[in-house]
C-alpha cells in the first residue's frame, strides 16, 4: 500500500479545513496557499470530497469549502478511501478481487489479511481532530 499524492494532500485539506473552522466558507485559493498545492489539484480533490459530502461548497461571492461534520466524525481511513483505489496491501484483498486459485494453499494469506485488518483499524481508529493543532494556524505540518 502507498498512499498517493491525492490521498496525502485530501487529508492535509481535510486538516486544514477542520483549524480553521468558522461557520463560514473558506475560498479555494486560501487552502491552495496554505498547502502550498495548485488551485488546479486542489479542485480534483475538492471534487471527490463535495460528491462525497464530507465537505459543503458555495460558488461565488462569500464562497468556498466547509466541512460538514465535526472533525470528530472524519477517520483517516473514511478519507483515504475516497481518494485511493485501495488499502489493501495485495490485489487478493482488494474489494471486487477476481478469486484466486491458491487461496486454499496460500501460506501468505493470512499474513496479508493481518496486515490489512490492522492497518484499516488504525486508520479508522484515527480522526481528524486527532490531527488538527489547536495550537498553531495549521500551516506548519507535513504529511
Amino acid at each position: 500500500m502507498l498512499i498517493s499524492t491525492k490521498g496525502r494532500y485530501a487529508l492535509r485539506v481535510m486538516i486544514d479545513l477542520a483549524e480553521h473552522q468558522s461557520g463560514s466558507y473558506i475560498p479555494l485559493k486560501e487552502i491552495a496557499l496554505r498547502q502550498n498545492i495548485s488551485e488546479k489539484y486542489l479542485e480534483i480533490i475538492l471534487k471527490v470530497l463535495v460528491r462525497n459530502q464530507f465537505l459543503t461548497g458555495l460558488r461565488g461571492k462569500g464562497g468556498g469549502y466547509r466541512l460538514t461534520r465535526s472533525p470528530e466524525q472524519y477517520t483517516v481511513g473514511s478519507i483515504l478511501r475516497l481518494t485511493e483505489e485501495t488499502l489493501a496491501p495485495v490485489a487478493c484483498l482488494e474489494d471486487n478481487a477476481p478469486h484466486c486459485d491458491r487461496v486454499s494453499e496460500c501460506r501468505t494469506l493470512p499474513l496479508w489479511m493481518e496486515l490489512n485488518r490492522l492497518v484499516n483499524n488504525y486508520l479508522d481508529s484515527v480522526t481528524l481532530a486527532d490531527l488538527t493543532n489547536t495550537g498553531a494556524d495549521g500551516g506548519d505540518y507535513v504529511i
